[in-house]
Protein backbone atom coordinates (compact mmCIF):
# COMPACT_ATOMS: atom_id res chain seq x y z
CA UNK A 1 0.00 0.00 0.00
CA UNK A 2 1.79 3.58 -1.09
CA UNK A 3 -0.22 6.27 -0.46
CA UNK A 4 0.36 9.55 1.50
CA UNK A 5 -1.16 8.16 4.50
CA UNK A 6 0.82 5.18 5.20
CA UNK A 7 2.41 5.99 8.52
CA UNK A 8 -0.94 5.78 9.89
CA UNK A 9 -0.84 2.19 8.53
CA UNK A 10 2.58 1.82 11.07
CA UNK A 11 0.26 3.18 14.23
CA UNK A 12 -0.03 0.84 16.69
CA UNK A 13 -3.92 -0.44 16.75
CA UNK A 14 -4.99 1.29 19.81
CA UNK A 15 -3.43 4.36 18.22
CA UNK A 16 -5.49 4.17 14.69
CA UNK A 17 -8.63 3.28 17.00
CA UNK A 18 -7.99 6.49 18.44
CA UNK A 19 -7.19 8.30 14.67
CA UNK A 20 -10.49 6.81 13.55
CA UNK A 21 -12.49 8.14 16.50
CA UNK A 22 -10.96 11.17 16.47
CA UNK A 23 -12.09 12.10 13.15
CA UNK A 24 -15.03 10.57 13.41
CA UNK A 25 -16.13 13.20 16.34
CA UNK A 26 -14.93 15.64 14.01
CA UNK A 27 -17.51 15.02 11.19
CA UNK A 28 -19.99 14.60 13.90
CA UNK A 29 -19.23 17.78 14.99
CA UNK A 30 -19.33 19.79 11.64
CA UNK A 31 -22.71 18.08 10.79
CA UNK A 32 -24.00 19.55 13.72
CA UNK A 33 -23.17 22.64 12.69
CA UNK A 34 -25.21 22.43 9.37
CA UNK A 35 -28.23 23.98 8.94
CA UNK A 36 -31.52 22.10 9.35
CA UNK A 37 -33.81 22.79 6.68
CA UNK A 38 -37.52 24.19 7.21
CA UNK A 39 -38.91 21.35 5.24
CA UNK A 40 -37.14 18.84 7.70
CA UNK A 41 -38.10 20.76 10.28
CA UNK A 42 -41.72 20.40 9.07
CA UNK A 43 -41.50 16.73 8.10
CA UNK A 44 -39.75 15.79 11.90
CA UNK A 45 -42.86 18.21 13.44
CA UNK A 46 -45.60 15.99 11.98
CA UNK A 47 -44.23 12.68 12.30
CA UNK A 48 -43.46 13.57 16.10
CA UNK A 49 -47.14 14.86 16.38
CA UNK A 50 -48.32 11.90 14.63
CA UNK A 51 -46.71 9.55 16.96
CA UNK A 52 -47.70 11.74 19.87
CA UNK A 53 -51.33 10.67 18.41
CA UNK A 54 -50.64 7.12 18.20
CA UNK A 55 -47.84 5.80 19.88
CA UNK A 56 -48.89 1.72 19.33
CA UNK A 57 -48.63 2.97 15.55
CA UNK A 58 -44.41 2.97 15.42
CA UNK A 59 -41.84 -0.04 15.97
CA UNK A 60 -39.14 -1.35 18.55
CA UNK A 61 -35.90 -1.46 17.44
CA UNK A 62 -35.44 -5.17 17.89
CA UNK A 63 -38.59 -4.73 15.00
CA UNK A 64 -36.79 -2.56 12.86
CA UNK A 65 -33.67 -5.02 13.28
CA UNK A 66 -35.61 -7.87 12.65
CA UNK A 67 -37.54 -6.42 9.31
CA UNK A 68 -34.23 -5.35 8.14
CA UNK A 69 -32.42 -8.01 8.35
CA UNK A 70 -35.32 -10.66 6.99
CA UNK A 71 -34.74 -8.30 3.67
CA UNK A 72 -31.35 -9.16 3.46
CA UNK A 73 -32.16 -13.44 3.59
Amino acid sequence: MRTEFEPIFKLGRAERLQLVEDLWDSIAEEDAQLPVPDWKREELRQRKERFSQHPSSGRTWEQVKQRARARHD
